[in-house]
């Protein structure tokens, strides 16, 4: 593999499509010893076949507001590849969803889904569409015209769709019932369900619960122990509150959470269930602000407009949305002596402050290893409605660890560098890009 030439070619064929190029190019300069040493992923042009998406579906989406005023969104859904597995990623409802975000995600999930060792391909869908501030009608009558549209291309066997940023149980639900009623079937077509109507426990906090029993592995690795270990997180969702109670309950010291609208700190610790709790409500209730939460906690002191990454700590992980953490803010972690740095959110963090932590030698998890839990549970969930039954909190917990640890050696098997350093990014590409490229040769050129 030319791989000057062929990162020259991504960016002539996806011109203004920065995500995609960047999410493209980390892998491609990871993987490229692994396929120059072997021979065949060039013979099949696997690279070249893995960087275009199998399918890229947009649509027009028209719903009516509470004022009876037409509104019209954009609709995505990127099928990216299905070598291993039905398409299998959420659906996210932000202003940010473009084709450009859509493929950068429906990328990183197929590498992310093979990791997981799952029956499961990749893909990512959403909407421009924003449900901040929208009533619960208006939310429910755009889930029902983009499901109108969607479910043209989705099925239990073909695209099993789930939840992600601005899409959760209600969302889920809505769509789900649209979904019922064109096609007259109760299947498992969507993840994130209702315990009632065939989700999955532990789901909601999934994500993060998978991303500390990765990073638990890293510390293992380094004969190191979690216990008191100072923890700072970005973030304020599903996500970062499910990561809080696996660090509670493993014995870290939260001592530092942040939203849209700044960060609080509490030397104390973000570590009590009513703490956590109430983290929880402000994420339900709030729109993600965590300034309330320094008023009914005294301990805690809230400091508006900043990023939390110049909080010291030995643990930071990052639970927000892509590129979250910068060059500069890497430096300020390493300066303040970060030991572990956790990538939760897709792509977190930007090149440059991968490139800062990895020569600083500190311990580095990829979003498409570390936050795999979420996709996990969710395929699971496929097998509970599969097989029609649902396993207990304790069952899914021990299921997602089991899960959480293989992929943790699956990197470490393909990241360890000469100099004693786990490179988890290399590992993460490698071992993600294996199992599919293996699938792709076995199954011809289609």
């Amino acid at each position: 593999m030319d791989l000057k030439k062929v990162i020259a070619d991504i960016e002539a064929k996806n011109p203004a499509q920065p995500l995609y190029i960047q999410a493209a190019k980390e892998v491609l300069e990871t993987i490229a010893d692994f396929v120059n040493e072997n021979p065949k992923y060039d013979k099949y042009a696997i690279v070249e076949r893995i960087l275009e998406p199998e399918r890229i579906i947009k649509f027009r989406v028209s719903w009516v507001d509470d004022k009876g005023q037409i509104q019209v969104n954009r609709g995505f859904r990127v099928q990216h590849n299905m070598a291993i597995g039905p398409y299998k990623g959420g659906l996210r409802f932000h202003p940010s969803v473009n084709e450009d975000s859509m493929k950068f995600l429906a990328f990183e999930q197929t590498f992310k889904n093979s990791l997981t060792t799952l029956p499961m391909g990749g893909g990512k869908g959403g909407s421009d569409f924003d449900p901040k501030g929208k009533s619960e009608g208006e939310v429910m009558r755009f889930c029902q015209a983009f499901m109108t549209e969607l479910q043209k291309y989705i099925g239990p066997e073909t695209d099993v769709p789930a939840g992600d940023i601005g899409v959760g149980a209600r969302e889920i639900g809505f769509m789900y019932g649209q979904y019922k009623r064109l096609r007259d079937e109760h299947v498992g077509v969507l993840t994130g369900k209702g315990l009632e109507w065939g989700g999955s426990l532990i789901r909601p906090e999934a994500t993060g619960f998978g991303a500390v029993y990765f990073l638990e592995g890293m510390l293992a690795t380094c004969k190191d122990s979690i216990k008191g270990k100072r923890a700072i997180i970005s973030g304020f969702g599903n996500v970062a509150w499910g990561t809080a109670l696996k660090l509670a309950e493993l014995g870290a010291v939260l001592v530092a959470i942040s939203g849209p609208d700044g960060y609080i700190l509490d030397e104390a610790g973000i570590n009590t269930p009513e703490k956590i709790q109430y983290m929880n409500e402000l994420n339900q209730t709030r729109n993600n602000v965590v300034a309330p939460f320094a008023d009914k906690f005294k301990t805690a002191k809230f400091f508006p407009g900043k990023k939390v990454w110049g909080v010291p700590c030995d643990i930071a992980m990052a639970c927000a949305i892509q590129n979250e953490l910068d060059g500069k803010d890497a430096e300020m972690l390493v300066k303040n002596g970060v030991k572990y740095v956790v990538e939760v959110s897709n792509m977190g963090c930007t090149a440059d402050a991968i490139t800062t932590f990895q020569k600083a030698k500190v311990n580095f998890a990829p979003g498409k290893a570390a936050n795999a839990g979420g996709v996990a549970t969710s395929g699971l969930e496929m097998s509970q409605n599969s097989m029609k039954l649902s396993w207990n909190k304790e069952e899914v917990d021990e299921k997602l660890k089991g899960i959480m640890q293989n992929i943790h050696a699956n990197c470490l098997a393909h990241g360890k560098e000469k100099s004693g350093y786990i490179n988890y990014v290399k590992g993460a590409n490698i071992a993600g890009f294996i199992k599919v490229a293996e699938a792709m040769i076995a199954q011809g050129v289609y």
